[in-house]
Formats: C-alpha cells, sequence, structure tokens
C-alpha cells in the first residue's frame, strides 16, 4: 500500500505548498523506513499553533511542526495510521526569511523533521539529535535542497 496522505489546509496564507509537494517530501522521509502508511498534515496559522503547542507541550508560543504519532489503545486493532504532523504556515515563512532559507526548502525540511518525529526519531540528547539531523540532510539533500543546519 502507498502512502495515503490527507492534507487539512486552516490556514489563511496565500501561498502554500500543494498536495504534490507535500506527498513528495513525506514519501522521501519514510523512503526505506516505512512503507504502506496513512498520514495527515495540517497547515494552521499561528492561533491555531499556539494553541495546540500549549494544550500538548504546555509552551505558550507556536511552533513550526508539531507531530502526534498514532498510538492505538489497549484492545484496539493496529492499523497503518502513522500520525498527524501540524505545520504552523506563518512561522515556516519568518523562518525561512530569518534563516536566509528558500520557502521550499523550509517547508520540506519540516515535513521531513515532523515524519521522523513521528518514526521515533528524537533530539533531546546529542547522540540522538547528531542521528536524526543526519538523516534530515541525507533525505533533504535527496530531495535536492540545501543541506539543513549547515552555517550560511
Amino acid at each position: 500500500m502507498p502512502l495515503e496522505l490527507d492534507i487539512q489546509n486552516a490556514s489563511t496564507m496565500p501561498v502554500l505548498p500543494g498536495y504534490e509537494q507535500l506527498h513528495r517530501w513525506a514519501a522521501a522521509a519514510l523512503a526505506g523506513r516505512r512503507a504502506g502508511t496513512q498520514l495527515s498534515i495540517r497547515l494552521v496559522d499561528e492561533f491555531e499553533g499556539a494553541d495546540l503547542n500549549r494544550r500538548f507541550r504546555g509552551k505558550c508560543r507556536a511552533t513550526n511542526v508539531l507531530s502526534f504519532p498514532y498510538n492505538p489503545l489497549p484492545g484496539m486493532v493496529d492499523c497503518d495510521l502513522l500520525g498527524d504532523l501540524v505545520i504552523c504556515a506563518p512561522l515556516v515563512v519568518r523562518e525561512a526569511r530569518e534563516q536566509g532559507t528558500p520557502l521550499e526548502a523550509r517547508w520540506a525540511h519540516l515535513v521531513v523533521h515532523g515524519i521522523l518525529h513521528l518514526l521515533g526519531y528524537d533530539h533531546s540528547d546529542s547522540p540522538e539529535a547528531i542521528e536524526m539531523e543526519g538523516l534530515e540532510r541525507h533525505i533533504l539533500l535527496g530531495l535536492g535542497f540545501p543541506a539543513p543546519y549547515e552555517d550560511k
């Protein structure tokens, strides 16, 4: 079963990546790591992003990407659902501008980053961060984007 991607646009931003772009970036992040999965990506504005970040992480501000992995409750049948990503569109635009990164590259990076979180990768300590950042670089270079985390 191929990647089944559900896109929810709750953002008022005038220019957002299209389904084909999001699907391509998600598929690249999943390649060789998980086949046949379902995933949703919700594009939001800062109000919803801040609300979700406050409710689920206890932080009173919007963040660029939130990852909600699917964890079946006891007794439920497991399925192909990987989870949900929430990406705050205004922050993506702001960060791309501040970092001097092409907007499309920033979008791709956050999709890849969020999916790696859904797959269980983390960056809370140095060895995990090195592994996760290495995967992000590899995937994004494979997509034709500059490597993230490199000095400008």
